[in-house]
Parts: structure tokens; C-alpha cells; sequence
């Protein structure tokens, strides 16, 4: 099914049923009026079936509406962060090839010095300002467009974090994003006609899953444009929100507020987007007693790889394979194929079917990273897990950050797992630095508890890793690094590279280097 068509049939269902909550709310027969105003606005602009329109917009329901626009255009949408500089801007756009670039007055500055050497390029502006999209569609019918969709048809073109290097483009089919939203609904128990909270970012999967799930389910979609944790708890409480889908920072916010107990209304968590540490998990199970609480484990490429179904019986358990999927645990040398199946217990690399409803074609004009990623009908994402006497898989690290330390393989995520239980650390992240005697040096980078001095965090950080860590001494750090806060991708992802590269202050640097 294509995704225009999903909205338009809950609106044919539920037509007064509030479909977008907040200050701004809209019925579903508003919503599908409005996108379909939207939709033939642009197309008297010429948008065109097949054609990629870049969105670059702060988030919340201008973007939700243009997204929906073009799906029953049978356009391609390109939603980008808002967060992107000239540099990065430049590159997406001129990469994805589109024919139009739609900007907000939060992104029309940067948009301007990216497009500077660049060829021509249509450029429309959302907002409440005159000129803008939103002015123009009321003009048009609210009726849908006259336009045909095929379900194979590209839906959206996401650009991947980039955490080692430039952001590849991951064309994704209609049939791939329902898919995964249907998958979404049953695994992680988003209640039907539930409302949702719409924080994460839409250029991310986890903000379009959510997205899509909730109008599919018939439910109300509360944007919230930019991340506040006092401002979420309030839309949660005021539109009950029933189901949270959220990296582990945002969940760490909400937490911290001290007021995540008032959210009474939350009755299903889900996570992805990097790993909980099961004193986080703890917090959240002890403030909300939810029915369900899911660790949900995928991709851009791929929506769903594994699902952990019970975090707070199971935590950090990445489960078993989703609705939709089938995975295997292969030998973790670059060269083995995909029936190169390891032992159970045994540590491998992961490898995702092709063959699932939620999985992309190949990346968009990569034939090298096809070639790295794709073998045999399996995408090889880079991650290692193992299997336990159960048959659930436990994710070890990536292949990329594997340290090499004196010839041994040491996998940064046992490090950070037991550092982080330190009482003086709040973050942790572990990688190689370059060592003459090690050849690389487990190097932790770690943010102080706050109230707690670099310098005392590091010597108390020191004797815990020495003493209670649990660590052999060939996984101890060699060397800790105190920063004020660890680099991250707009979705919360950790940017290792930035920490390899040199890009850091630190606030205190153990004076012993490498020589343990």
C-alpha cells in the first residue's frame, strides 16, 4: 500500500478523529484536505511522480503535511536535518538530485550558502509567511491529486548518520515503510487510536515510524519540534499519550526531570537507536510500571533487525528476529558469506534477509557500499552480537570499533558496560587511540557526574576500573579521558570518529599513557 493511500482511508474511517494534537490540532478529514492542498500545490510548482524534493524544516506538522504531500504525488521526500551546515547540505542536495528544496526560516540562511556553488535549483519556503506553501495551497481543491502510485514506488530518500564518514542516502519503497509500520504497531504494542509523542526527528527512521504507525492505527500524532523534556511531559499529560518511542538520551531527560511518575497516561515504551544501560531501564520501569517495554533493533536500510520484548526482565537484550525478519550470526571475517554460520555462543557478525518487506533496494548511486554491505541476499550492517542458551542475541559492538590492543580484539561495549556503573561517570564511550607500544590504546572518554571535579572523577574512575570494574586487565582502559560532554549525532548517536579524529577538549587526561 502507498502511504498517501493510508492516510486517506483513516480519514475515510475516522474523519473527526483528531489526528494531529497540540496547539495545532487537525481532524483527519482536515489533515487529508490539507495534504491534498499541499500536494497540488506543488504539483502546479512541477513536482512529478519519481521526483526527489529535499525537505529542510525544523520538524513538527509542516513537515509531517509536506511528507504526506508528496507520498500522494508519488514524489520522493528527502527530509534532511535541520541541524546540517552549509558543507553537509551541499553535499545531500547535490547527491539526491532533487528538483525543488523547501526551507523554513530556521534553515533559509544555511540553505542559501550551501546552494552558493551549486547549479540552479527551484526553492520554496514553509511557514506562516506570505509567499510560503502553506499560503498558496488553500487556493487549491482539497480533493486528491490526479496522480498514479505504485507501492513500489521510492517513498522517502534518508540519509544515513554518517558516524564513519559521509551520510549515504537509503531510497526506501512505499511497500517497505507500511510494511514497517505494521511492524511497528505489532511489536512494540502501540495501542490502536493510541496517541504518540512526535519528537524524534522525521530524517530519522525512528520520527517517520512513528509517523506513519500512528496514522495507520488511527491515532493522534503530538509533534513536538524541538526536544524539551519539561514541554514533552506537558504534551504527554495534556493529550495522554499513551506510547513512547525514544532514544535512551531523551528517556535519560525525562528521567532527570524528576516528574516522569506524572505521565500516568504512558502505558508502552519502546527504544532504539543505541543501547540502555539497565539502571536507566530500572528508572523507567520504577516511574511508569508499563505494560510493555521493547528494545527495538534495525536500521535505516533495514526497519527492524531484532525486537527485545521484555527490557525490564531482559535488559540490553536485543531479542530474537522481528515480524518481518530473519538474521544469522556469521563468521566476523570481512571475507566470510552468508552461510557462514557460527556456533550458538558463539560471537558473530549479523546479517539481516533482503528478503523482508521492510528492507531498502540498495543504497542510492553506492555501488561500493552495496558492494561492502550486501552479500548473497543479506545485508551485513556491521554489528557483532552473540546468542545466548535462550536463542536471544546480545549486541558486543561494531565491527569498525573493534580495538586492536597488543594483538588482542577487545569490543568497546563490555568496557563501557562496566564503567558506567562507576557512581562519578554519566557517560562513557570507549575507542582506540594510536599507541607505539599497543599499537592502539583502549582510551575512555568520560563525562563527570554533575557536582563532581574532573579531576576527582578520574581518580576515583581509575580505582573502580583497577578494583571493581570486574575487568581483566587486558580490557582496562589505558588511559581515561574527562569531557564535558560526548559528541553525538542529531538522533543521539555517538559519534566515535570525532573522538579518534582529535575532536575534544578535555577537562583532565590521566597522566599515565598507555604503559599499564
Amino acid at each position: 500500500m502507498d502511504l498517501g493511500t493510508v492516510l486517506r482511508w483513516t480519514a475515510e474511517r475516522y474523519p473527526a478523529r483528531r489526528a494531529v494534537g497540540g496547539p495545532h490540532p487537525m481532524s483527519y478529514a482536515e489533515w487529508d484536505a490539507h495534504t491534498n492542498r499541499l500536494a497540488r500545490a506543488l504539483a502546479r510548482l512541477g513536482v512529478r511522480r519519481g521526483d526527489r524534493v529535499v525537505l529542510s524544516l525544523a520538524g513538527g506538522e509542516p513537515l509531517a503535511s509536506l511528507h504526506f504531500a508528496l507520498q500522494k504525488l508519488g514524489a520522493v521526500s528527502v527530509p534532511l536535518s535541520f541541524r546540517f551546515g552549509a558543507a553537509e547540505l551541499a553535499y545531500c542536495v547535490a547527491d539526491a538530485a532533487p528538483v525543488m528544496l523547501v526551507t523554513d526560516e530556521s534553515t533559509e540562511a544555511v540553505a542559501d550558502e550551501a546552494l552558493a556553488d551549486l547549479p540552479p535549483l527551484t526553492r520554496v519556503r514553509s511557514g506562516a509567511a506570505a509567499g510560503t506553501i502553506e499560503r498558496l495551497a488553500p487556493a487549491e481543491p482539497d480533493t486528491a491529486p490526479d496522480a498514479t502510485v505504485s507501492e513500489e514506488d521510492i517513498s522517502v530518500l534518508l540519509y544515513t548518520s554518517g558516524t564513519t564518514g559521509k551520510p549515504k542516502g537509503v531510497p526506501r519503497s512505499h511497500r517497505a515503510e507500511h510494511a514497517a509500520a505494521i511492524a511497528h504497531l505489532v511489536q512494540t504494542g502501540q495501542p490502536l487510536a493510541g496517541a504518540a509523542l512526535g519528537v524524534m526527528p522525521m530524517f530519522h527512521t525512528m520520527g517517520l515510524r512513528t509517523l506513519v504507525a500512528t496514522v495507520a492505527a488511527a491515532g493522534t500524532w503530538v509533534p513536538q519540534v524541538r526536544f524539551d523534556a519539561e514541554e514533552a511531559l506537558e504534551l504527554i499529560v495534556a493529550e495522554r499519550v499513551r506510547s513512547l518511542y525514544l532514544v535512551p538520551t531523551i528517556y535519560w531527560s525525562l528521567v532527570r526531570t524528576g516528574r516522569l511518575a506524572e505521565a500516568k497516561s504512558v502505558r508502552k515504551l519502546a527504544y532504539a537507536g543505541a543501547s540502555m544501560t539497565p539502571a536507566l531501564a530500572e528508572q523507567l520501569c520504577d516511574a511508569l510500571e508499563p505494560e510493555s517495554f521493547v528494545n527495538h533493533f534495525g536500521s535505516t536500510e533495514i526497519y527492524t533487525f531484532t525486537i527485545g520484548p521484555d527490557v525490564a526482565a531482559k535488559p540490553g537484550s536485543a531479542g530474537r528476529a522481528g515480524l518481518f525478519s530473519r538474521v544469522r550470526l556469521i563468521d566476523p571475517d570481512p571475507a566470510a558469506g552468508p552461510d557462514d554460520v557460527v556456533v550458538p555462543g558463539q560471537q558473530g557478525q549479523l546479517a539481516v534477509s533482503m528478503g523482508s518487506p521492510e528492507a531498502f533496494g540498495g543504497y542510492w548511486r553506492r555501488p561500493d557500499a552495496n558492494g561492502r554491505s550486501i552479500r548473497g541476499g543479506w545485508y551485513f550492517p556491521g554489528d557483532l552480537a552473540v546468542e545466548d542458551e535462550d536463542g536471544d542475541l546480545w549486541v558486543a559492538g561494531r565491527v569498525d570499533d573493534m580495538i586492536n590492543s597488543g594483538g588482542e580484539n577487545i569490543y568497546p561495549d563490555e568496557i563501557e558496560d562496566a564503567l558506567i556503573r562507576c557512581p562519578v561517570v554519566r557517560a562513557v564511550v570507549v575507542v582506540g587511540l594510536p599507541d607505539d607500544r599497543w599499537g592502539q590504546a583502549a582510551t575512555a572518554f568520560f563525562v563527570p557526574e554533575e557536582g563532581t571535579t574532573a579531576e576527582h572523577a578520574m581518580a576515583v574512575l581509575e580505582l573502580f576500573a583497577r578494583e571493581q570494574s570486574g575487568l581483566p586487565s587486558l580490557k582496562r582502559p589505558k588511559r581515561l579521558i574527562a569531557v564535558d560532554a560526548l559528541p553525538q549525532s542529531a538522533v543521539g548517536k555517538i559519534l566515535r570518529r570525532e573522538l579518534t579524529s582529535g575532536h575534544y577538549r578535555a577537562l583532565a587526561d590521566s597522566t599515565t599513557k598507555a604503559d599499564r
